[in-house]
């Protein structure tokens, strides 16, 4: 796997993905995941490596989408992706008009310009999650996020170094 030429991404560690990967169960049965902050791919990729049918990909980065596509071509993934060039919430409202849902939502924004509340918030009022999907989101280890965002309820926080995790499900009724 490739990473995306200079210092604009982060790509989450393997330790941090293998991580994630036995929290939320190993492998999945099918279904969709997004991948909303994409950088190279990497999540996304090791969702559809672990069972996931079909991931869309979105990063506002041309260079990045750039590498998602070649990972993707490298790891014969192709016809298993949508990747789109588009800022999160601008993405978020395309899918919404497509009325697709996710068994996999994952968030890894830039540190600097996070805006996890507002997107778990967006993801929420628009019903995006399946009613057994897992959303993570990856974040600075000094970031606390809320218990509860709409009707997700934060089931799972981990902090490796710098790095946090935090997962949510669907709050059960």
């Amino acid at each position: 796997m490739k990473a995306v030429p200079g210092v604009s991404t982060r790509p989450t560690t393997d330790k941090v993905k293998e991580a994630i990967f036995n929290i939320i169960g190993p492998y999945f049965d099918g279904g969709n995941g997004l991948d909303l902050f994409g950088g190279s791919g990497g999540l996304g990729i090791e969702a559809l490596s672990r069972g996931i049918d079909k991931v869309i990909f979105v990063d506002r980065d041309q260079k990045a989408i750039q590498t998602i596509k070649g990972n993707l071509e490298t790891c014969r993934l192709v016809e298993h992706a949508e990747v789109y060039r588009n800022e999160a919430f601008r993405a978020l409202k395309a899918i919404v008009k497509r009325d697709i849902k996710f068994d996999l939502i994952l968030l890894d924004p830039p540190y600097k310009q996070q805006k996890l509340t507002e997107l778990l918030e967006e993801i929420s009022k628009h019903q995006l999650l399946t009613k057994h999907g897992y959303i993570v989101a990856e974040h600075g280890s000094d970031v606390s996020l809320e218990s509860s965002i709409g009707n997700l309820r934060l089931v799972r926080h981990e902090v490796y170094g710098i790095i946090g995790v935090s997962i949510y499900r669907h709050e059960e009724e």
